[in-house]
């Protein structure tokens, strides 16, 4: 049999994920990378974006809210400050929120706002969307 990799995907409020796996990928500190069995040990900061892995032949993927991956002994464990599996994320709440984002941003010059929040704000509703699109 193959060796395989340990996933753990933990947020503040739940246990996202435990799975055993063929390979993961996410985007760090320094853009995307991928995890197969035998990596050597590191840990990095995550980006907003997409964590995909490999399991029995099928692709799946989560959104992930920053945070950081550790990598060890076969393991991959991801403290996310929120992730959410494509299955599980409401498209409807996320098209809402890209359109508050949206509008934010577009009454920047006009008023004061958070600009980073509201830009923030747009970017975790499009990454949502876009693995919900994979996810179908």
């Amino acid at each position: 049999m193959a060796e395989k990799l340990e996933l753990e995907v933990v947020t503040p409020d739940r246990l996202v994920a435990k799975e055993t796996v063929d390979i993961v990928m996410a985007v760090g500190a320094l853009g995307e990378f991928g995890i197969l069995p035998n990596h050597i040990p590191f840990l990095t900061t995550l980006q907003p974006g997409e964590l995909r892995f490999r399991k029995d032949g099928q692709l799946e993927y989560m959104a992930v809210t920053g945070g950081f991956a550790e990598i060890s002994d076969n393991k991959v464990t991801i403290l996310a400050e929120a992730a959410e599996r494509a299955r599980e994320i409401d498209v409807d709440r996320a098209r809402r929120a890209k359109e508050r984002a949206e509008r934010r941003l577009a009454r920047a010059k006009a008023e004061v706002i958070d600009y980073a929040r509201a830009e923030a704000a747009l970017k975790r509703s499009l990454i949502r969307l876009n693995i919900a699109e994979k996810g179908r």
